[in-house]
């Protein structure tokens, strides 16, 4: 076996671990609408409790780079105006990911209604999917202050202006 067929497991491992995993996968075939929503909401709350942890983590890292800003820059950069947005956007932002969670079981009703063979497939990838997507998106905020917040502070220690 060549080398480059050996990495391409690899290369798609960590999804398809995730994929693979108890949380995603269906062991038996589902028959009842009943049992397929079943199913999605048996991983409602594990779906909550990491889209959530990944929520925290984005927290903490704009929480950080707002101390920082204030501390160094004597600026709110980071934080939004007024702060109790923040608290707002959170709660929002939670109702609707729990919205589009139970889209996922509701667009299986209408492939299982068209495609009845390929359903149980259609809800593993697209719960597997909609949950990389849902926490990389709660990972965004975190990403880009963090990011800003760095560029900043390796402005301030090159020299460069800073508004």
């Amino acid at each position: 076996m060549s080398e480059s067929t050996e990495q391409l497991p690899q290369s798609r491992g960590l999804f398809a671990r995730l994929k693979g995993s108890a949380l995603c996968r269906r062991d038996n075939s589902i028959t009842t609408v009943r049992d397929m929503i079943g199913w999605w909401e048996a991983r409602r709350i594990p779906f909550n409790l990491i889209v959530g942890s990944a929520g925290v983590l984005s927290i903490v890292v704009v929480g950080i780079v707002a101390a920082g800003s204030s501390l160094l820059f004597n600026s709110d950069f980071g934080l939004p105006d007024p702060p109790l947005f923040a608290l707002f956007a959170v709660v929002i932002y939670g109702i609707m990911a729990n919205v589009c969670f139970t889209g996922g079981w509701l667009v299986e009703l209408v492939v299982r209604k068209i495609w009845p063979r390929e359903a149980d497939r259609f809800a593993t990838l697209s719960f597997s999917l909609g949950l990389v997507f849902s926490v990389l998106l709660t990972l965004t905020p975190g990403i880009v202050v963090g990011s800003a917040g760095l560029f900043k502070l390796l402005g301030h220690f090159l020299g460069l202006p800073h508004s």
